[in-house]
């Protein structure tokens, strides 16, 4: 579930996605509010969360965490020690990491908007410069004659 909406709802995966809690999602499941306290950039988020993702999801407590189901969230390493531990057993995934969620989703997104700034809005990150990080492995296809301006 971690990997998952770290792909869907492009939350990280050790900080804001461990401390999500029940009363983090709107009533109708449908938005995910992060305060700044839970975010890298310090800046209050508004996150979409899909329509597959809410069929995923059973509210429970207001104050609960929504993996441990209790008010006091999994350690710090819990999901990379899960995830280490998914990887033994499938090495064919052995050079990913949780945050490859993020990068692929992060690319599948910009390929389908093609807008720089909906995408470091939607990621939170405090500059475009940091967003374009993202998008560094993205291949650009090259320009041909019909491409150049005209007069």
């Amino acid at each position: 579930m971690c990997s998952v909406i770290t792909y869907c709802c492009l939350l990280r995966p050790h900080q804001e996605i461990r401390l999500l809690k029940w009363k983090d999602f709107s009533t109708d499941l449908k938005t995910i509010h992060s305060g700044g306290n839970k975010v890298k950039s310090k800046r209050n988020r508004l996150v979409p969360v899909p329509p597959y993702i809410r069929d995923l999801l059973v509210r429970r407590q207001p104050n609960y965490n929504i993996f441990s189901n209790k008010i006091k969230p999994y350690n710090n390493d819990y999901f990379k020690t899960l995830f280490g531990r998914f990887k033994q057993l499938n090495p064919q995934v052995d050079r990913f990491s949780l945050y490859s969620f993020r990068h692929s989703a992060t690319l599948d997104i910009f390929k389908r908007t093609g807008a720089i700034t909906k995408l470091q809005k939607a990621m939170g990150h405090s500059s475009l410069k940091v967003s374009l990080t993202y998008l560094r492995g993205l291949e650009v296809p090259e320009l041909t004659e019909e491409d150049m301006p005209m007069l």
